[in-house]
Order: C-alpha cells, then sequence, then structure tokens
C-alpha cells in the first residue's frame, strides 16, 4: 500500500497529462502501479476477484479536482456531488478521500542545528514513580542537553523552584566540563517576570546568575515549544526508557543511576549526528568553568530556624541549636550531608533524609536552654569581685562637684 502523500502526486501527474511509464520513472515505482492509482483502485471483490463498479466512479476525476485545491471536508465535497447527481453514500466517499488526506500534526519546522559550544537546551519534566507501600508520588526533573554533541545530563529533585534550578544547571555545566555560549530554556517563571515589547524581562536573580556564570540566556517564543526540540525529546526519553522498570533506594541514588545511564546512552552514536555524544562533547569549544567559590555560592539557600530549632529542608525538618531560632541561616546538600551555616562557621550537620515528614534531631540541640529560659541573647548582668579598681581622680574634680571653684 502506498502512502497517502505519494498516491496524490500519481494522480497529481496523471491529471497534468503524464503516462504512466513517466510517473513510474519519475517516483520510483512500476508502471502498472502508477498505472493503477491514477485511475482509481477500484479494488477487487474478495470471494469472486472480479472488479466492482461504484456509484462514486463517474465523480472522482472531480473529487480528485477538489482535493488538489485543498479541499478535504468530505461534507462539502459530498454536498458538491450531490448537485452534480451523485447518490452514493457519504462513507465511500470519506475512505475513498482518506489516502488522499495530509497528515494532521503540528507544522513543519526548520531543523536547527547549532555549532560546537554554541548552545545548550534545558527544561524540567515531571515523572512518577511508586513507593514500598505502592503510592503514586510525582518528582521533577531537570534535564540539559548539548546542541551539537546531544551529550545529556539529569537530575531528579524535590522540587523545581528557583534554587533547585541554579543548583541543577550548576551541576550539569560541572558534568559538562564548561559553559556553552546560550542556554535556551521555555518562559519559565524562574527565568523571567514577563515581557515587554515582545522582549523578555529577565528575573534579576536568574540575570546575576548567568552573568556570573558567564553564559547568555535565551527563551523560546511563546508556544512553540518545538524551538527547543531536543530537550523536549530528551524528557520523553527519560520517561520512556530510563524510569520504567527502575528500582532505586532514594533520590541520591536514582540520581546516580541517571548519571550513570547518560554516560552509557551517550557512549553509542547518535541516530541523527552519527557520532558518539561524549566524543564530541571533548570537541565543543565550551566556556570555563568560574571560579569554585562562585560555582558553590549557588548551592546554598537560606532558611529561617522555627522556635524549636529546626530547619525545614526538601521535606524533612534538621536540627540545629536552640540559639538560632528565629534566626536565618545558609543551609545545603553536600553530597549525602545536610548542612547548616552561620556565616563561615558549620553549626550543624546531618545524613540527608529522603522520606517527607521525618525530623532528624542534633545531639545537645537544647542545652543550656533551661538555664536561659529559652533566650539566647546573653543578659545584662553587674560583676560582683574581690579587688575593685579605684578610679583615681584629680582633686579639682571635687572642687567643682562642691561649687569651689
Amino acid at each position: 500500500m502506498l502512502r497517502s502523500g505519494l498516491i496524490l502526486m500519481i494522480r497529481q501527474k496523471a491529471l497534468a497529462g503524464q503516462s504512466p511509464y513517466t510517473i513510474g520513472k519519475e517516483l520510483g515505482i512500476s508502471k502498472n502501479t502508477a498505472k493503477k492509482y491514477a485511475a482509481g483502485d477500484t479494488g477487487q471483490h474478495r470471494l469472486k476477484g472480479r472488479t466492482r463498479p461504484s456509484k462514486l466512479d463517474p465523480f472522482k476525476s472531480i473529487i480528485d479536482e477538489m482535493v488538489q485545491n485543498g479541499i478535504f471536508n468530505c461534507v462539502v465535497i459530498y454536498e458538491h456531488l450531490q448537485n452534480l447527481g451523485y447518490t452514493g453514500g457519504i462513507t465511500i466517499l470519506k475512505d475513498y478521500v482518506k489516502d488522499m488526506r495530509p497528515a494532521r500534526n503540528s507544522p513543519a519546522v526548520r531543523r536547527y542545528e547549532t555549532p560546537p559550544g554554541k548552545q545548550a537546551q534545558m527544561d524540567w519534566g515531571i515523572t512518577h514513580y511508586l513507593d514500598e507501600h505502592g503510592i503514586v508520588h510525582k518528582t521533577p526533573v531537570f534535564v540539559m542537553i548539548m546542541g551539537s554533541s546531544r551529550s545529556k545530563y539529569v537530575e531528579f529533585t524535590k522540587r523545581c523552584d528557583f534554587y533547585s534550578l541554579l543548583r541543577c544547571m550548576v551541576n550539569a555545566f560541572e558534568y559538562f566540563g564548561g559553559v556553552p555560549q546560550v542556554v535556551l530554556t521555555d518562559r519559565m517563571k524562574t527565568v523571567i517576570d514577563g515581557s515587554e515589547a515582545g522582549k523578555p524581562l529577565w528575573n534579576k536573580r536568574f540575570e546575576d546568575f548567568a552573568a556570573d556564570m558567564g553564559f547568555l540566556p535565551k527563551v523560546c517564543r511563546p508556544r512553540r515549544p518545538q524551538t527547543k526540540g531536543k530537550v523536549e525529546r530528551l524528557v520523553d526519553y527519560v520517561k520512556n526508557n530510563f524510569l520504567p522498570g527502575r528500582q532505586f533506594l532514594d533520590v541520591d541514588d536514582l540520581n546516580l543511576q541517571a548519571l550513570e545511564w547518560c554516560r552509557k546512552v551517550d557512549s553509542k552514536p547518535h541516530g541523527t549526528t552519527g557520532e558518539i555524544p561524549l566524543h564530541a562533547l571533548q570537541k565543543e569549544p565550551l566556556l570555563p568553568l568560574p571560579d569554585k567559590a562562585v560555582r558553590d555560592n549557588y548551592r546554598w539557600e537560606l532558611r529561617k530556624v522555627t522556635r524549636d530549632g529546626f530547619v525545614s529542608f526538601d521535606g524533612a525538618k534538621y536540627g540545629v541549636p536552640w540559639q538560632y531560632s528565629g534566626r536565618e541561616v545558609r543551609v545545603r546538600i553536600s553530597g549525602d550531608k545536610f548542612e547548616a551555616y552561620d556565616g563561615e562557621v558549620r553549626i550543624a550537620h546531618h545524613k540527608v533524609v529522603y522520606t517527607s515528614g521525618r525530623i532528624v534531631w542534633l545531639k545537645g540541640q537544647y542545652e543550656g536552654l533551661a538555664e536561659r529560659n529559652g533566650m539566647a541573647a546573653p543578659f545584662s548582668y553587674a560583676k560582683q569581685t574581690d579587688n575593685p579598681t579605684v578610679e583615681i581622680r584629680p582633686l579639682s574634680l571635687y572642687d567643682r562637684v562642691a561649687g569651689v571653684i
């Protein structure tokens, strides 16, 4: 069975007066096949092998002409044929037009290939998994792909907020070994605050981050997600190829498996480029990574300590010394450890837990709380001493006080 587009081309050429031999030579098919579809396939009787005439036969040339003029609505064609004397039904008409109808899909777009090192595309996806009790949970997944080499980075998170976005981007740049010139994303609220005169109004903090990392941010046109088709396909690839049937202990274990999977699939020739993505990545002239201190700065988050001395992070509560109650501290995940800092001083660290609602206590968390009645600020006291210091004053001071001078 030929494709509908090829059948339409055969009929168009036949109406233009070309012979079946010429049509077959141009389209790479046999002369008999061209002759068959040029005249319209009448079909064989399944029982006796005889051709059956159709009420539609006298009107097929008219239908072909209407289709060539872009009329595919069978109701419109049916009404027109009835005015010309057609007495058949609409079903047979629909069957005839079906093979000539263009596919219903999104508009065609031009393939856009970027030079090496020029662009990376990033996006979020929402995935699902079952816990040990059979309950379905959602978890965001961050994906980034290099436009030229097609090298991939995948990271699952608890949240897809601003802090998580920057942390994942830093991790991706480190995984690739450099920073692309341009990072393309959709119009997410963590990236832009809106638009004015068709131009994006960048989120100030994201703009600062882009300047520190050295890349130029770029967003897709409104309602045109195919602009970043490479990363859109990667999100589906993760959902359909990486996750099904996979088992993991926690998010950290899942991310280790995701990176191993990225390296595995990127070690095979890519279907479009024909190159091995990991090898092609080595040829991409990426911008150098900023200093580690700059990168680490975007791995921190600010959290306010509760009155009972806990910091909430990714659904769990971690204890810190009670003296920090009500204050803001800097927190981060470093490996499998949760760390809380006051400036440059680490005040608490715990093993990360991935179960929401868990409370992790700090040893000695409330030490001294009862004695100080829960007040962290130092009390103001007078001080008793065995050897008081006597201030020596000049005699003229006493004369002034007495009013002699």
